[in-house]
């Protein structure tokens, strides 16, 4: 019984890191794409004010404002405390799938870098090289942690990201985005080869059915940002790739 209830407790102390750090992530997602630090104290994106400690308090803080900045009443994006929410949720379902060892942390990081990246592309169409290069470290400090397969990590940096480049250079650049070659050479650093191509096959899927559904329900032009959906299939072949590679094998016979 105790080693449920310490169970219970670190999954909840995980998901309350994962809100804090969400804190975080929204501030990435507003200032990288406008070149402003991270580093400053946060504060009203319409008035300056800036905000005190118990104005921060992730998810909180917005209910307990209603959701309105304390000085000029603006109202505050739904941005704020989706994202802190969500982050913390994914904390939780990486340890639930990983367990509880150094990887989990990796992956953990990897998925904030993902909401980042995939919130940015999807207003910008830019993926910024800040958080590729941040993908990169946590691949670097992966493919350390494992060691023994260290070669699975590194083919998985060519695997899909080599192709992607081809293509790129073949088509000048309309086929396929810089940044989007970048990622999958990043996360392929980190998940390996298989779970790269995998995760490649599942982002361009879910990508092509939501855009064709955003297309029809809300007349989205046809021009897409793929980072968001490269980043859905890249956390699927993270966590449960192995599963999924393992029965396509056994249905080929290999």
């Amino acid at each position: 019984m105790t080693e449920v209830v310490i169970e219970i407790l670190g999954y909840i102390a995980v998901l309350l890191f994962g809100v804090v750090i969400g804190s975080f992530l929204n501030v990435c997602i507003f200032r990288i794409p406008k070149k402003e630090s991270i580093v400053p104290a946060s504060h009203c994106m319409s008035c300056g004010y800036h905000l005190k400690w118990y104005d921060n308090i992730p998810v909180l803080s917005y209910l307990m404002l209603r959701g309105r900045c304390r000085k000029c009443h603006t109202k505050l994006s739904l941005q704020y405390p989706l994202v802190e929410g969500f982050n913390g949720v994914l904390y939780v379902i990486v340890f639930l799938a990983n367990g509880w060892n150094l990887t989990s942390i990796v992956y953990c990081l990897l998925t904030s870098a993902l909401i980042v990246l995939s919130v940015i592309d999807f207003r910008t169409y830019i993926i910024p090289n800040k958080v590729s290069l941040f993908i990169l470290v946590l691949g670097i400090a992966d493919t350390v942690l494992d060691y023994e397969h260290w070669q699975d990590h590194v083919i998985g940096f060519f695997s899909v990201s080599a192709v992607l480049l081809i293509l790129y250079l073949v088509t000048v650049g309309r086929a396929i985005g810089g940044g989007d070659i970048k990622l999958m050479a990043v996360a392929g650093l980190i998940i390996g080869w298989k779970a790269n191509i995998l995760a490649f096959i599942v982002g361009c899927i879910v990508g092509s059915v939501l855009h064709l559904i955003r297309m029809k329900v809300s007349g989205a032009e046809h021009r897409l940002a793929l980072g968001p959906y490269l980043s859905v299939g890249i956390w699927f072949a993270m966590l449960f790739g192995d599963p999924v590679i393992q029965w396509y094998l056994t249905m080929c016979g290999l």
